[in-house]
């Protein structure tokens, strides 16, 4: 319903959203330990097959996007390790490979992935969920922060491996939830007692992967930062975005993190 724009740009795929569920159930509530939970599972045995994903994490689950024209190598890859259904009508109705041997294509083999730098700002993040009926309270803050807050983006993007700070923050309302990544100082801006987090409210740190805008076409981007936190059982948050992917970690992690990442780019020279 957007109208044509040139300020627009606009990805020429369609996109499908897969949900990955522990024994039929959403997780409740709680923080999921992020992207490292599916690595090996789902994000890296895509990236073998070709499969070129988006990732959202949100505070309550992960969502990995796939192109439509992708869904039978999804399927016939996944589908020995997960039982996999589709939404018809508000109902959930299981998918086999069969449904979709017509459209299925062996996977090619892949080049060498390219192995994009990253970056380590100093920005101090919270990952934080709104109860939906306290939305309205917060609207005209979030309205500020989410189109009249920002600073340009700087030019010069394929820069140092060092940032002292960025600009980020993610809004998401998926099916209800509402899930909020911000950096710690705009957290001060809003009322305290409205914003939900864990427990431990514990603070995260982000590395942000590409020098310049990654497109949409390459693989196996995501799974070279998930699985190596995965093989070191770190917690991380994954979130795609139209130029960059950006994984937050939790804050006593951060060091441990780029020494991993580091000896990726080394390994893979």
């Amino acid at each position: 319903e957007l109208p044509p724009s040139e300020f627009m740009q606009v990805a020429d795929s369609t996109w499908l959203v897969l949900s990955v569920v522990s024994n039929g159930r959403e997780p409740s509530g709680c923080q999921a330990t992020g992207v490292t939970k599916i690595a090996r599972s789902v994000i890296a045995p895509l990236a073998e097959h070709h499969v070129s994903v988006l990732m959202l994490s949100t505070y309550q689950t992960d969502f990995i996007l796939v192109r439509e024209r992708d869904l039978p190598v999804v399927i016939h890859t996944l589908a020995g390790e997960f039982d996999i259904y589709k939404e018809e009508s508000g109902e959930c109705v299981p998918v086999t490979c069969d449904d979709v041997s017509n459209g299925f294509l062996k996977p090619k083999p892949a080049a060498s992935p390219t192995l994009h730098p990253v970056q380590s700002p100093q920005t101090r993040f919270c990952v934080l969920t709104v109860a939906p009926d306290t939305l309205p309270a917060i609207a005209t803050m979030l309205i500020d922060v989410l189109f009249y807050s920002h600073s340009p983006p700087r030019e010069s993007g394929t820069g140092s491996q060092d940032l002292d700070s960025i600009t980020f923050f993610a809004f998401s309302l998926i099916e209800g939830y509402i899930s909020i990544v911000m950096d710690a100082e705009t957290q001060k801006r809003f009322p305290s007692d409205l914003l939900l987090t864990s427990s431990t409210g514990e603070l995260w740190r982000m590395v942000r992967i590409g020098g310049q805008p990654l497109g949409f076409d390459e693989c196996g981007i995501v799974a070279q930062i998930a699985e190596p936190l995965a093989a070191a059982d770190i917690s991380a948050y994954y979130i795609s975005t139209f130029n960059f992917d950006h994984a937050l970690v939790p804050e006593e992690g951060i060091a441990e993190v780029i020494q991993l990442l580091q000896q990726r780019q080394e390994s893979g020279r």
